[in-house]
C-alpha cells in the first residue's frame, strides 16, 4: 500500500496551509473503527480523511450511535429517524466503507447513557473488526456537541481497554474563530502545538457523499464555508497514541 516514488515527491510539494510544517506519515492501518454520534458525522467531519484511507486500502468500519431524528434542519419535513438512516448508508457506500453499524440511541441524549453501555458497543466491533486504531472527533465536539463529545469519550474508553490508539479530527484554532465569527456557532478548535497531523485530502468524494445527506445539506450549509477556510487540508490529534511507530506511504505533514 505504498505510494510511487513519483507520487510520493508529488504528496510533498509545499501546502497553501500556513500551519503545516514538516511531513509525516498516517499510521499505516489495514482496518480502522470510526465512532461517530449522528449520520453525517462520518462525511461533513471525517470524510476526507475516511476517503484517504480507503484510498490506500484501509478497511473503514463506521459505528453510528443515532439516527439524527432532532435535528432541526428537515425543509422537507421527512421522517428523519428512517430518512437519515438511508443518507447514512448511501454516503458510507460513496466512502467506500467496509461496514456500517447504526444504532438506535436518541439523538441529543448520548450523555445520558451510561459511559460503560457506550464504551461496550464500540468494543464489540473492535472484537469483530480488529482494527488496528480508532477515528474521531476531536474531544473537543468540534461544535461542542454533547454527542459528539460522548461518542469520542467512548470510543476512547474502549481503546484503551484494547490497548488501541484514537486519531481524532480537529479544527485548527484559526479555523474555527473565523467560523464563531461567521456562524455564531460554537466552534472549537485546538493551537498548532496541540495538533499531530495535517494531512492533505482530496475534497471530491467527500463533497459528493455530503450531497446524500440530503435532508441536512444546502448551498448556504456550513460545511461548505468550512471546507473553503481548510482547503485541502485536515488536521488531526492524538487522543490515545500509537505504541509504536507505524507509517503508511500517504501525504501527511506535522503541523
Amino acid at each position: 500500500m505504498t505510494m510511487s516514488e513519483s507520487q510520493q515527491d508529488a504528496a510533498r510539494r509545499p501546502s497553501a496551509n500556513p500551519e503545516a510544517g514538516s511531513e509525516e506519515l498516517l499510521p499505516s492501518w489495514s482496518a480502522a473503527l470510526v465512532v461517530v454520534a449522528h449520520p453525517d458525522d462520518e462525511t461533513f467531519g471525517l470524510g476526507g480523511i475516511i476517503d484517504l484511507m480507503t484510498s490506500a486500502g484501509t478497511a473503514v468500519h463506521i459505528l453510528c450511535y443515532t439516527h439524527g431524528e432532532a435535528s432541526t434542519i428537515n425543509d422537507s419535513n421527512a421522517d428523519l429517524h428512517r430518512t437519515r438512516a438511508e443518507e447514512l448508508r448511501q454516503a458510507s457506500a460513496e466512502l467506500r466503507a467496509a461496514s456500517v453499524k447504526l444504532l438506535e440511541y436518541a439523538d441529543g441524549q448520548l450523555a445520558a447513557v451510561p459511559a460503560a453501555e457506550l464504551a461496550g458497543q464500540v468494543l464489540d466491533l473492535i472484537a469483530r473488526y480488529h482494527p488496528d486504531g480508532l477515528l474521531v472527533f476531536d474531544d473537543t465536539g468540534i461544535t461542542g456537541h454533547r454527542d459528539h463529545r460522548a461518542a469520542t469519550r467512548a470510543a476512547v474508553a474502549a481503546a484503551a481497554t484494547a490497548a488501541l490508539p484514537v486519531l481524532a479530527w480537529a479544527l485548527p484554532a484559526a479555523v474555527a474563530g473565523r467560523l464563531r465569527e461567521e456562524t455564531g456557532q460554537p466552534f472549537a478548535g485546538q493551537q498548532p502545538g496541540r495538533i499531530d497531523l495535517c494531512v492533505r485530502v482530496n475534497r471530491a468524494v467527500q463533497r459528493r457523499a455530503a450531497l446524500m445527506h440530503a435532508s441536512q445539506i444546502s448551498p448556504t450549509a456550513v460545511l461548505w464555508r468550512r471546507l473553503q477556510l481548510l482547503g485541502d487540508s485536515e488536521h488531526l490529534r492524538w487522543l490515545l497514541p500509537p505504541a509504536a511507530p507505524s507509517a503508511l506511504s500517504l501525504d501527511v505533514r506535522r503541523a
